[in-house]
């Protein structure tokens, strides 16, 4: 028969088995609470990243604002060769931002950006500024979208879905709660296009560029629309006409609209100052921050009165 060890040496067998289970337990809970501690050190470094990155582009919100502040005290026209249209190249910030990394790593924040001018793009507002709907910015609108190889009758349907939104709310009898009918979606943003019926993503992409919805109903900048806004601005014009004069105000920018007017190919086109102007009161801003492994893009609407600015709206990316 096979010898069983003494219940003393068994004891022993079975206390040190309990002392490495202890151990390894005890190993798997310190290792879990370092781990945790170095998952909450990463969410407050990222926090304070992104906290930086915020009120950097607020600072460079402010620059901006300031820069078209002065625009305006010395000119009542805005152009492409104007301060405000040069753009800022990645700058790198690390002897003005404290990112709480080594030297070698300070160099990686850098800041990007640029103004450009939204009245440069048609406004969709124009279609239906108070809940009326607008035949001859429907046309306009059309006529874009014909030069972009799109439907035509897409501009009709924007401007009834516009309509709709800005109906009062119908009671609906069928509810027992007498709760209003469901309200169509309220156009803001070029993106809210696809609510539209018959729009896609890839319609959106071919004319994104080359619209914006702003705040109220306003005219074009001759001075900064590119040639497919101005096209379908000027009842008329063609895309070509309308390239020539985008050449020509790169000479000599226009200094009223009666000298657009004047360049305007044949003696039947007219514009007015409802459809055009030679200055902007509404300017977009994109900026971008990267802070060692982060980066932030943001783009806001800024309006200016003669000296005065204020943020319409801003978005993160």
């Amino acid at each position: 028969m096979k010898a069983h060890p003494p219940p003393r040496q068994r004891q022993r067998g079975v206390a040190v088995i309990i002392a490495l289970l202890l151990t390894t337990l005890a190993i798997t809970i310190v290792a879990s609470l370092f781990w945790q501690q170095q998952v909450q050190v990463r969410s407050i470094e990222n926090q304070r990243l992104q906290l930086q990155k915020q009120w950097i582009l607020r600072g460079a919100l402010d620059w901006a604002g300031l820069i078209l502040r002065e625009d305006a005290k010395y000119s009542s026209v805005d152009t492409l060769d104007e301060p405000w249209a040069v753009p800022l190249a990645e700058t790198r910030l690390d002897q003005y931002v404290d990112n709480g990394q080594s030297d070698a790593d300070a160099a990686d924040a850098t800041l990007s950006g640029s103004i450009t001018d939204a009245q440069a793009r048609y406004n969709l507002t124009n279609l239906c500024p108070d809940g009326t709907i607008n035949p001859a910015e429907v046309a306009v609108f059309a006529q874009m979208l014909a030069n972009a190889h799109l439907d035509p009758a897409l501009a009709q349907a924007t401007a009834n879905e516009m309509a709709a939104a800005k109906k009062p709310p119908v009671a609906n009898a069928a509810n027992p709660d007498n709760q209003s009918a469901p309200l169509p979606m309220n156009l803001t943003q070029v993106d809210d296009l696809l609510a539209v019926p018959g729009f896609t993503p890839e319609m959106l992409d071919k004319i994104k560029n080359f619209v914006i919805f702003l705040p109220r109903a306003t005219p074009v900048n001759v001075n900064t629309a590119p040639a497919e806004v101005l096209a379908a601005r000027i009842d008329g014009l063609t895309l070509a006409d309308a390239a020539a004069l985008v050449a020509s105000r790169n000479t000599a920018s226009f200094r009223y609209i009666a000298d657009f007017t004047e360049r305007l190919p044949g003696n039947s086109l007219s514009v007015s100052n409802l459809e055009a102007s030679v200055m902007t009161n509404y300017f977009l801003v994109n900026g971008k921050v990267r802070m060692n492994r982060a980066e932030l893009e943001v783009q806001a609407l800024i309006e200016r009165n003669s000296a005065n600015t204020k943020l319409i709206w801003i978005r993160e990316y």
